[in-house]
Formats: C-alpha cells, sequence, structure tokens
C-alpha cells in the first residue's frame, strides 16, 4: 500500500512538473518571439542562427525559473488532490503526515539532480549562445563590456590601465602598463593609445622609463609594435561571461580574476553560489507547496494558486534584490545568494509543523 502511494505521488509529482516545463516554454518563447521577430527580419538573421537562439533559450529559460515551475506545479497537483479528499483518506489509514512526504522529498531529490547538472555543465554553454545572438544580432555591444578606467592586474608582476577601449577597432587611449619586481616598480610604460591588430599591439607616442639605482632611463618613440603577457580580452571584460563557464572554469576564472584586482568578483561568485542554491531551494519550496496546499479550503485549488503565486513572487524579489547587493556593494555573494532559501527554510518548517497537525 504504501509503495504504491510512493509510486502513484512521485508520478504525479514528476508528470505535472514536465506539464508545467511544456506549457510555460513554449509561452516563453512566443513571447519573446514576437518581442524580437522585428529585429529578426530588420538583420536578416540566418534562420540556422534563430533556431539555435531559441534552443539555447529553452534551455536558459528552464534554467532561470526551474524552482518556480516546480513550486507552481506541486501546488497544483497536491490541492487537486486535497479537494478530491484523497490526503485526508491516506492519513486517515495511518499514514503520518511526514510519510505522506517522502515520494514528494524523492521527486525533490530527482530534480534537484537534474538541476544540478543543468546549472554546471548544459545550461552555461546554453547561456553562451543565447548572450553571444543577443548581443550580436539584437543590440549593440554597449553595455556588456567595461570601456572605460580599466584597470587589470595581468599577473603577479604587471598591471595594465587604459583610460577607454572600443571593443570594434580594438584601439585604446591613455595606456599604461607598471612592472614590478617584488615591491619594488621596475620600469613603466605609457602611451597615447594602444591597438590590437593580428596578436601584436601597436603603441603611438610612447614613453618607457626604466627605474635604476643611479637615475631613471627614458625612452621615447613615434611608434612601437611589440607583444605582450595579456589577451585584447582582458581590456573588454564581458559581463556576463560567468554564466557561460562550467564549474571548474568558473573557479579558475574567478581565482584569476581575484589576482588581476577585477571589480565585477561579486557577480562572477552570485553566479557561482546559485548553482549549488538552486538543488537546495527545490527542496524547500516543495516542503512550502506541500503544507500550503494539502488543507481542504473554500475557494479550492484557487486561494492555493494565489498563496503560491505569492510567495513565488516574494522569493523571486528577495533573490534579484540580494544578488544584486552582491554585484554592486562589498555585501557577501555567498549571504546574498543563501539568504532566501534560509528565510524560506524557516517559512517550509513553520508551515510544515503546522501541516502535520
Amino acid at each position: 500500500m504504501l509503495k504504491i502511494l510512493d509510486w502513484y505521488i512521485l508520478k504525479r509529482y514528476l508528470f505535472t512538473f514536465l506539464m508545467m516545463l511544456l506549457l510555460f516554454i513554449p509561452i516563453g518563447i512566443t513571447v519573446n518571439l514576437a518581442e524580437k521577430i522585428g529585429k529578426i527580419l530588420e538583420r536578416e538573421v540566418p534562420f540556422p542562427a534563430v533556431a539555435q537562439y531559441y534552443f539555447d533559450f529553452t534551455i536558459y529559460f528552464a534554467n532561470l525559473l526551474f524552482p518556480i515551475f516546480l513550486f507552481l506545479s506541486v501546488i497544483w497537483f497536491t490541492s487537486k488532490l486535497a479537494n478530491n479528499t484523497e490526503i485526508v483518506a491516506f492519513l486517515s489509514s495511518g499514514v503520518s503526515f511526514y510519510r505522506f512526504l517522502r515520494p514528494y522529498i524523492i521527486g525533490a531529490t530527482i530534480v534537484s539532480f537534474f538541476a544540478l547538472m543543468l546549472g554546471l555543465y548544459w545550461a552555461p554553454k546554453a547561456s553562451k549562445g543565447f548572450n553571444t545572438f543577443k548581443y550580436k544580432y539584437l543590440k549593440s555591444d554597449k553595455g556588456i563590456v567595461k570601456t572605460q578606467n580599466i584597470f587589470r592586474q595581468i599577473n603577479d608582476n604587471d598591471f595594465i590601465y587604459v583610460s577607454n577601449f572600443n571593443p570594434q577597432n580594438k584601439r585604446g587611449n591613455m595606456f599604461t602598463l607598471e612592472h614590478f619586481e617584488g615591491n619594488k616598480l621596475a620600469y613603466k610604460l605609457s602611451a597615447n593609445s594602444i591597438t590590437y591588430n593580428d596578436s601584436t599591439y601597436r603603441l603611438v607616442n610612447y614613453t618607457k622609463r626604466t627605474i635604476g639605482e643611479h637615475g631613471d632611463i627614458v625612452e621615447t618613440g613615434r611608434r612601437m609594435d611589440t607583444l605582450f603577457a595579456f589577451d585584447v580580452d582582458d581590456l573588454t571584460p564581458v559581463e556576463y561571461i560567468a554564466e557561460t563557464l562550467q564549474y571548474n572554469e568558473l573557479n579558475r576564472f574567478i581565482e584569476k580574476e581575484k589576482q588581476r584586482g577585477s571589480s565585477n568578483i561579486g557577480r562572477y561568485e552570485v553566479v557561482k553560489y546559485k548553482k549549488w542554491s538552486l538543488p537546495v531551494s527545490i527542496f524547500i519550496l516543495t516542503i512550502i507547496a506541500v503544507a500550503v496546499s494539502s488543507v481542504k479550503r473554500r475557494g479550492g485549488m484557487g486561494i492555493n494558486l494565489a498563496f503560491g503565486i505569492s510567495i513565488a513572487m516574494v522569493f523571486v524579489f528577495f533573490d534579484k534584490v540580494f544578488g544584486v547587493m552582491a554585484e554592486q556593494s562589498d555585501f557577501s555573494p555567498i549571504i546574498a545568494v543563501w539568504f532566501p532559501n534560509m528565510v524560506f527554510g524557516i517559512l517550509a518548517i513553520y508551515l510544515l509543523y503546522n501541516a502535520k497537525r
């Protein structure tokens, strides 16, 4: 009897969640296409590129709203069980509420594992294709790269600064490179402009000052073609790059950016921690959904769905607000990412305690 109960609820859990995805993802694609179709036709985007974009959009959209889809699907089918008095029958037969909850936890474990793999490995590739298409065909590059007052630590010894950089023609103004040996400045190279061209850099109106014990040596020139130990991408860091990296690549990238003194570390670490917080939120939202919808109420399923949508909106609000705080201030990224789970975890315990009574 109990095994039949487990299988019955687990099957409904997974089936309803899948149906929720199949329902809302086409709606999301339709809305996005209606918004973007003008620019797609105007810029004559090839059909294969559009098809790949919407394949990537499907994965990106699903990963973004994974817990919300699951939350609403659990509320929907559990409310249906409650309205049909099936839950009353289960509990009246001697099954405890915690035992009734077990198939939901099993289902949450399955979905959480899928969400973890999606976030760690599959979603980054889709995010790269999604964002590349969007900024290539649908909008200009403005806003995705930092082009003003770029200061970067390239390695343990070298620091670069560019007052502004144009990613289109790969040209920057007021370039400076400082090379240190230990804690002492060994030389400083500055130029009015720097241009990247075919793996080499061209400096115009440059000055190189080498620091010596008995006096500095100053070298000036009109033009110099040279190689540097940094790539042109180091001068134009893309804001969404963390979303496009798999977990191991993201860890290495963050360590590299920390050594360089990047100002976007908070943004990158928010992406990193969300890969782990998402599966945990699935368990929390599942428990809240069961606790809210397992009781038959006046107004039926509509009341439960309205309450569930309200909780989902608050959850998204917390997630976005604290994420932005971590990205744009010194607020701890790990606290920002896990705070919504902590708050809703406490809510889940409270609702579960009252539901089992």
